[in-house]
């Protein structure tokens, strides 16, 4: 367990590309990290790398996710932040969206959102920091991303409304909205090289995002430098989202 004044962070989806470059950046920090995800292989290997413990179980669960910041407070000590990089990506029209997959996707993306928050409000009662993660399909039209753009447009609004709710106990929420990033789970549009080319050529700034790229942000809204930002939602999209320049 931490000391007071070491920040602690939980991070939920932690050991996926943005959130890995996440906890590395946290840790690199001085911070205690606990990382929280379904896979207990790269779980095991990023807190091996960083000394961070982790929990594994099905985060589309609320008894998952309340287990998951039990685990993290035993660890850690109580947390001064909590992301939320869970999530997954499908591309298809809603006409040929299945049902399950439709199922499938909100849970991962949104159910995951809404039991952090709802976490979170029960145990961080002296404040802090929840950052969830949306995407730039959900601030602007793209077309075959009904159901992501569903999923991650509730998370949006779901911040906002938690951030009027909690802000009293000084509880701040915040989203991060990427366009497309180099990970694994955007590695079957990225290995495609067409199709690389044609998402890169989508973002203002000729190419697509890197991990790195966003981490930055999300450990910023975490800390002490965002203490008076709650309710808002950052795009760090390359100006996928807003800017139409190429």
């Amino acid at each position: 367990m931490t000391d007071s004044n070491t920040p602690a962070y939980l991070l939920l989806g932690g050991a996926g590309g943005i959130g890995a470059a996440t906890a590395r950046r946290l840790s690199a920090s001085g911070a205690q990290v606990f990382l929280a995800g379904r896979s207990e292989e790269p779980l095991a290997a990023l807190g091996s790398e960083i000394g961070a413990n982790y929990f594994v179980g099905d985060l589309t669960t609320f008894d998952a996710v309340d287990a998951a910041f039990a685990a993290a407070q035993e660890a850690i000590g109580p947390l001064t932040g909590v992301a939320n990089l869970v999530g997954s990506i499908i591309l298809k029209p809603a006409h040929l969206t299945r049902e399950p997959e439709y199922h499938t996707t909100i849970a991962q993306n949104l159910t995951t959102a809404f039991a952090t928050v709802r976490a979170a409000g029960r145990v961080m009662t002296n404040g802090g920091s929840v950052v969830l993660v949306a995407t730039a399909a959900a601030r602007h039209g793209l077309a075959n991303h009904e159901a992501i753009a569903a999923a991650k447009g509730g998370v949006i609004a779901l911040a906002r409304s938690a951030a009027a709710t909690y802000a009293s106990k000084g509880l701040r929420f915040n989203v991060v909205a990427p366009g497309l990033v180099r990970t694994p789970m955007a590695s079957r549009i990225t290995s495609n090289a067409a199709a690389e080319e044609a998402s890169a050529s989508m973002h203002a700034l000729g190419r697509i995002g890197e991990p790195d790229d966003v981490a930055p942000a999300i450990a910023w809204l975490l800390g002490n430098d965002a203490l008076w930002v709650t309710g808002q939602e950052i795009g760090v999209d390359g100006g996928l989202a807003t800017v139409r320049s190429r």
